[in-house]
């Protein structure tokens, strides 16, 4: 019954947020939650239980999403104008990762594969030349990057000192505010108790005083 429920609700799921009427934004959201989301997840599982074949598929997954993402971004605009895009784009980042077909796998052998083949030498040197071309960088502006390296750690240990003193200041005037709300509490209960009028004289009391007036009045 849980099966069929949760089998129902993902059917109702999937065509409303297929339909043409569904906004942009839950359907962008949507792409970016079964493009990345759900990957991201699955390859930490992949990673964390050492599974090869499905750590390789999801390498296929992911080569196959960057030449995808990198196509994307130089043709945005072009694509922004193609009606239904976003529904077309969910519908394919969907297809990448279905398990009987696993269409990044498809894509990979018969497309990016060959390509990559074909022009590895050129890719090569494009890779080496700008590794190096980085590493030289870096080594000639070595004293600069521990200049900024030094100041960035000062300016986090001022922020982290700047934070503590706030949290110790306000722990401290916390702590005085309440000792003078208990102060005031303590002085309020002695002065109601100190202001209880005195209880009212007894019988024996009056009858006594009385006798005292008229003993005095005799006299």
């Amino acid at each position: 019954m849980a099966l069929l429920t949760y089998a129902l609700g993902s059917e109702v799921g999937l065509r409303l947020l297929l339909s043409p009427s569904a906004s942009q934004v839950a359907v962008r959201a949507a792409c970016t939650l079964f493009g990345i989301g759900f990957p991201i997840y699955s390859t930490h599982k992949a990673i964390a239980y050492k599974n090869l074949a499905e750590q390789e598929q999801w390498l296929f997954y992911w080569a196959v999403y960057g030449c995808f993402t990198a196509t994307e971004v130089v043709f945005d605009k072009l694509f922004s104008w193609f009606p239904f895009y976003y529904h077309i784009k969910f519908v394919f980042l969907v297809w990448l990762q279905l398990p009987s077909q696993f269409g990044a796998h498809y894509l990979y052998t018969n497309l990016l594969r060959p390509v990559l083949l074909k022009h590895q030498r050129s890719l090569d040197r494009v890779v080496d030349g700008t590794r190096n071309e980085m590493s030289k960088f870096i080594l000639s502006h070595q004293q600069e990057a521990q200049f900024v390296k030094r100041i960035v750690q000062k300016l986090l240990i001022s922020v982290y000192q700047a934070a503590r003193d706030a949290m110790q200041n306000s722990r401290a005037l916390e702590g005085a505010r309440l000792a003078l709300s208990r102060t005031n509490g303590s002085s309020s209960s002695s002065s109601s108790q100190g202001s209880t009028p005195a209880p009212p004289a007894s019988n024996q009391d009056r009858s006594g005083s009385n006798d005292t007036l008229a003993d005095q009045t005799a006299d």
